[in-house]
């Protein structure tokens, strides 16, 4: 009997938490009640049992609480920016002539009026600091702070990173409301989280959902940071996010934040169900850096990493397919890499570092970002199936360069037939190339100009690319045609061949030089 009683009881259970968590999601606009079948059924008029609105209860107490305590810390950002006329600049040549259309341009009201933006920020102490993205106060000449109850600030920019989009910025005061961090490392999938911001100028609004993803880092998101040292490692959320949610607060159910909502994925530039949030442990590093110095002290490795393949793991040796890929060092011309100067290669696969296993590139990066320049840390790898330890010592990294834009570079290449067994055509750097590119006698190799959309090179191997090495034992300069030629000849369908290659348009002095394995063909 007690067994019969025990079953009826979990089926309560498990019935009143179905239909409060129906409800409650049909409460925050998450998921609209409706059928998915279109045959009618009879309407029903019985009322939930009171077991199962007392869990409904409960929660939305919850999300009143958590609502009433992070509010007040929550900022709505303004910001102005001034049309500068580049006809007008101080110092610079005026156009001469009798041109009088470029005259009066200058003077067109559209051109004069200040560019304005909006977005959100939350207090982080007391007396005043504000934590927010870089991309909302990025250029801006004025930012002006709201506050939830009506008071308005002017506020200064303390420190920005475009390679974390993290920002901080401050108002004159004390006694704020502020929030506290959680741990974004123990948050997991499926657990409930608030995005609190000032959407499409809608202040102060808060929308609930739950950790979709975690660790998510594709090109689309990467594209979105103009930083060639972009740390991209967001939290995944289906809480309705917009734009002016930027900067805002990602809080969970004991409302400690962690992460700052940053971008949304949709093709109307409006929420589409996918909204994504900066770590709040990788933000708050960040922003000590910027309260403390006015800029983040970058240590790096001093080498361009990529996420390993299924191809790259075997060519390793790597059991399972984790780990980042050297595919080159960053250095000025004449000088090593911190990384290069300890004897790591390019093909190395990076496992850990100090400890601390390397499954993706973003671990990598935020692992390092939390370590001072100057500090010595074993980093193991793998090459081509033998395991090494380098001891090498962060270095700071430099500033960031300008970098030439695509419409300077000029394609001076000629297709040729599809080449044998990775579906690409080759030919010799002609002296042209050479001269315009500026290759130096290091970066000599093969040029790529044509891959067959039936080989197993494409979408790997794209024209323009210059093969310069094979690092597949022995490593090989490819100095011509025969060198890759001999080298293919050795190898049978399912080998995986790695190779050293760099984008021809890339007008450096050094080239940028990448890792790519392919599996070769029949």
């Amino acid at each position: 009997m007690s067994r019969i009683y025990a079953r009826a009881r979990l089926g309560l259970v498990a019935s009143a938490a179905f239909v409060g968590g129906l409800v409650v999601a049909a409460g925050v606009n998450v998921t609209p009640f409706g059928y998915a079948q279109g045959r009618s059924s009879p309407p029903t008029t019985s009322r939930p049992p009171a077991q199962a609105v007392q869990p409904l209860t409960d929660a939305s107490n919850a999300f009143v609480s958590i609502s009433e305590h992070v509010t007040p810390a929550v900022v709505s950002i303004s910001t102005r920016q001034e049309r500068r006329n580049p006809r007008t600049t101080p110092g610079r040549p005026q156009p001469r002539g009798g041109n009088l259309d470029e005259f009066f341009d200058q003077f067109d009201p559209r051109r004069q009026a200040p560019q304005e933006g909006s977005g959100t920020g939350f207090l982080v102490s007391a007396d005043g600091y504000i934590l927010t993205n870089n991309h909302v106060v990025a250029n801006a000449d004025r930012v002006t702070v709201a506050l939830q109850d009506k008071r308005v600030f002017t506020a200064k920019v303390i420190g920005r990173d475009p390679s974390t989009d993290v920002a901080v910025i401050k108002i004159e005061g004390a006694g704020f409301p502020t929030l506290s961090f959680g741990d974004d490392e123990r948050a997991r999938v499926g657990e409930w989280v608030l995005a609190i911001g000032n959407p499409l100028a809608l202040d102060f609004t808060v929308t609930a959902g739950i950790i979709s993803a975690k660790n998510r880092s594709g090109n689309s998101l990467r594209s979105l940071y103009e930083s060639s040292y972009a740390i991209v490692d967001y939290i995944q959320t289906d809480a309705a996010i917009n734009p002016g949610n930027s900067g805002g607060p990602l809080v969970n159910t004991r409302g400690e934040v962690i992460g700052i909502n940053s971008a949304i994925a949709s093709p109307t530039g409006t929420y589409s169900g996918y909204g994504f949030a900066i770590p709040i442990t990788l933000a708050r590093d960040v922003m000590e850096d910027l309260i403390k110095h006015g800029r983040v002290h970058r240590p790096e490795l001093g080498v361009a990493i990529t996420d390993v393949t299924p191809e790259d793991a075997q060519s390793a040796g790597l059991k399972e397919i984790r780990g980042v890929l050297v595919g080159g060092f960053n250095s000025p011309p004449g000088a090593q890499s911190p990384a290069e100067r300890a004897g790591i290669e390019q093909g190395d696969v990076i496992v850990s570092v100090a400890g601390h296993t390397v499954d993706r590139v973003s671990t990598l990066q935020r692992f390092v970002r939390s370590l001072e320049p100057g500090r010595t840390i074993p980093v193991e790898v793998l090459r081509f199936g033998t395991r090494k330890t380098f001891q090498v010592r962060l270095r700071e990294a430099a500033s960031e360069e300008q970098v030439a834009s695509a419409a300077e570079r000029q394609d001076t290449l000629v297709r040729s037939p599809a080449y044998d067994k990775l579906g690409i055509a080759i030919e010799p750097l002609s002296s042209d190339v050479v001269r315009q590119a500026r290759i130096s006698d290091d970066f000599r190799g093969v040029l790529i100009t044509d891959v067959d959309v039936d080989g197993p090179a494409y979408s790997r191997l794209p024209p323009q690319f210059v093969i310069t090495d094979v690092l597949n034992p022995p490593r090989k300069r490819i100095r011509n045609v025969a060198d890759l030629e001999e080298v293919l000849s050795r190898m049978r369908p399912g080998d995986v061949v790695s190779l050293v290659v760099y984008d021809v348009r890339d007008r450096a002095e050094r080239k940028s030089t990448r890792v790519i394995s392919v599996r070769v063909g029949d």
